[in-house]
């Protein structure tokens, strides 16, 4: 658990916000979330692109911090902390980072398509995208050794914020 008396103001918000967002329930429907923002983009529905937005904005903080994170949603999020943690970053030619970088024009065909309303490249992008993000998450994983914590663990209050 975060102290409210140790660190500042923004490492706290920051402890809060990776707890928060290490839910399952975060994880999950952040990685859903893009599809239901392409289709907004693909049929110019204000509407859907707005609250997908928001709910984006939001997401990481809009669940509960979880009671255990040994499951894989909370481990690929708890991993991404620590990686990030350690100044590793997210974008380059080293493995798994170069996914994020072909990411890039996987991303623009994906939107490009979505804009021009052709239905089989922004599901093939949209696939592409969520393809190689999940692959650099699953990568990192393995990369940091994740395991999150469960109900059993002896530091399973402590976890949740490492």
């Amino acid at each position: 658990m975060v102290s409210t008396t140790d660190g500042s103001l923004r490492d706290r918000l920051e402890a809060t916000f990776w707890e928060r967002h290490a839910n399952p329930w975060s994880a999950g429907t952040r990685i859903l979330v893009y599809p239901v923002f392409m289709y907004a983009i693909y049929r110019r529905d204000a509407k859907l692109f707005a609250a997908t937005l928001a709910f984006i904005a939001v997401n990481p903080v809009l669940f509960s911090r979880p009671e255990r994170t040994d499951n894989y949603l909370s481990r690929i999020v708890l991993a991404e902390r620590e990686w990030l943690d350690e100044g590793r970053g997210t974008m380059g030619l080293d493995y798994p980072n170069v996914l994020n970088v072909l990411n890039i024009p996987v991303t623009f065909y994906a939107f490009a398509s979505a804009i021009r309303r052709k239905p089989v490249g922004t599901v093939l992008g949209t696939l592409g995208v969520m393809v190689l993000k999940l692959w650099w998450t699953d990568a990192i994983v393995k990369k940091t050794g994740v395991t999150g914590s469960g109900p059993g663990d002896a530091d399973s209050d402590d976890s949740v914020g490492q």
